[in-house]
């Protein structure tokens, strides 16, 4: 079992764009940019993620709070298939950012959302053990499912990723995450709102600096996971 680990903190920039906008970019975008291998015939996939927190609402605090330095673990699967499943830390230093994840069964995972946790001691892999131990003295758990629709899109030269997250949805902690059907809500203030990110290394190359350079839209702190815990 392989924990993989990103080369190293990334820049990471969030937008809030309405549907107009994201025609725009998508379209400027399309003529130098090339659509995610991963994603299907349309372009997309859809992620859920399991955000853990604890009775405090430290991750949530953290991010409220804007603190500069900070760190959340979630579980992610993509499509509702569930052969495939991710126990993910990402780290936060204000605009830069880091992902280290490993791939967990289902099983396991069922087992983690239920409490059952002894297969974690001694997991071959440290970010599993490292789980073990905060749910342990930071009494982190499963809190709530986060769920929207994402286009990838990515460019070679600097390591360049440029997404359209739309549709973010909540359901909170019930227990039965792993299910074909989820009953969720959505997030969004206005329809068809949609949150841009930009993700790259050392640089943004130019041509993409010029396309992403629009009147109407401003770079500004987003959270998929604090935007759902408004619903509790």
């Amino acid at each position: 079992m392989q924990q993989r680990q990103e080369g190293g903190f990334r820049h990471e920039l969030k937008y809030r764009i309405g549907y107009l906008q994201y025609i725009e970019l998508r379209n400027r975008l399309r003529s130098v940019m090339h659509s995610d291998l991963h994603a299907g015939t349309d372009g997309k996939y859809l992620i859920r993620s399991i955000y853990f927190d604890n009775y405090m609402d430290k991750v949530l605090r953290e991010k409220t709070e804007g603190i500069p330095i900070r760190e959340k673990f979630r579980i992610r699967y993509y499509n509702d298939d569930f052969t495939f499943i991710t126990l993910e830390k990402k780290m936060k230093n204000n605009n830069l950012c880091m992902k280290r994840d490993v791939e967990i069964t289902k099983e396991q995972c069922q087992d983690l959302l239920e409490g059952r946790l002894n297969w974690m001691r001694g997991h071959p892999a440290e970010l599993v053990q490292e789980l073990y131990a905060k749910m342990h003295y930071q009494m982190l758990r499963p809190r709530v499912l986060v769920s929207y629709i994402r286009e990838p899109y990515v460019y070679d030269a600097g390591n360049v990723r440029v997404t359209f997250d739309s549709d973010i949805r909540t359901t909170l902690y019930h227990r039965n995450f792993l299910e074909e059907r989820v009953a969720d809500i959505g997030t969004d203030d206005q329809v068809h709102d949609m949150v841009l990110e930009v993700k790259y290394d050392a640089f943004l190359p130019a041509v993409l600096r010029n396309i992403m350079q629009m009147d109407t839209i401003r770079q500004q702190a987003f959270s998929k996971y604090e935007a759902c815990r408004r619903f509790g």
